[in-house]
């Protein structure tokens, strides 16, 4: 049970931040769904700068530069979707798709590259990292706590005062529900539909290096982030692009996740003999389920999808 806890928090965690930043995107009027792909990127720096790093160094300061690398590519790479969709008024949804395809296939190249360069025999796009993840885990008795749990959690306590209780927020909300009327009042729609992607950049880079550091101590750039940056919207929708509620539905879908890494460990689960494979998909068919009955209650922004026109009013 206590196996349960600790994969559905560290799972939860990486569902909450990524939500999170589609959250913030979507209320300034702009659909991420790229969200897969800036995962994959920033899960990229972050495992380069781990790879790099000298792990003798002080675990403070190797998790403060990683987590900084892996917010630095996932803020540069959300930035074609905004060049694209604000600057360019491109459409969304195939700009977003393009990215998720493009982030994994680019950083497969890379880390190939890289670890060519490095022993010409070596083809894989495989990053190791044991020494250095061991500084973002605490043991706790037989507890390991991840310090991305209490990341998470900061992040939603900053996403709901930011929204509901600055002027920020506010604008940035009024961005997507109404551009028009925001322009009106002097609010320049186009920097706070920048920000709102930048700042989904930059948790969804977090959420990108959280998943890989949920797991195993290596991790092969071909195999993405296994359709985590959908499940990730489907928890927005769920949420009500609310912060709170958010967290919430991470917790639900990061239970069911991890059921596919603890199955084994309940008798009854065994007995039903129930392939690994199948609890693999029960986060997806989860939110197949859940969005199912729930999205002709959702509410979304207003305006989100829709490029903003200066000229029509």
């Amino acid at each position: 049970m206590l196996l349960l806890i600790q994969y559905t928090l560290i799972f939860s965690s990486v569902l909450t931040l990524v939500a999170l930043g589609g959250c913030f995107s979507e209320h300034s009027g702009v659909i991420n769904l790229g969200l897969e792909g800036i995962m994959v990127m920033g899960g990229l720096g972050g495992a380069l700068a781990m790879r790099y790093l000298n792990p003798a160094m002080p675990g403070f300061f190797l998790v403060i530069i990683v987590l900084l690398c892996a917010i630095a590519f996932g803020a540069l790479y959300s930035s074609l979707l905004a060049v694209a969709c604000i600057n360019f008024k491109a459409d969304q949804t195939i700009v977003g798709t393009a990215l998720n395809m493009l982030g994994t296939a680019a950083a497969t190249v890379i880390v190939k590259a890289i670890n060519t360069a490095a022993n010409p025999d070596d083809v894989s796009s495989t990053i190791q990292y044991i020494e250095p993840k061991k500084k973002f885990l605490v043991n706790i008795g037989s507890f390991e706590f991840n310090w991305f749990m209490v990341i998470a959690v900061l992040a939603v306590v900053a996403a709901y005062l930011i929204l509901y209780k600055t002027r920020f927020g506010l604008r940035l909300m009024a961005c997507g529900e109404h551009p028009q009327a925001a322009d009106s009042v002097g609010i320049n729609v186009f920097k706070m539909r920048w920000s709102g992607v930048l700042i989904s950049g930059v948790l969804g880079g977090l959420g990108g290096i959280c998943y890989l550091l949920a797991g195993v101590s290596e991790w092969k750039f071909e195999n993405g982030v296994a359709g985590f940056g959908f499940l990730a919207l489907a928890v927005m929708i769920f949420g009500q692009w609310k912060p709170t509620r958010i967290a919430l539905s991470a917790l639900l879908f990061g239970a069911f996740r991890a059921l596919s890494n603890v199955y084994f460990g309940f008798e009854f689960l065994r007995g039903l003999n129930i392939p690994g494979s199948v609890y693999n998909m029960m986060p997806y068919i989860i939110s197949l389920v859940v969005l199912a009955f729930s999205s002709s209650h959702s509410r979304a922004p207003k305006s989100e999808g829709i490029p903003y026109d200066k000229s029509q009013r």
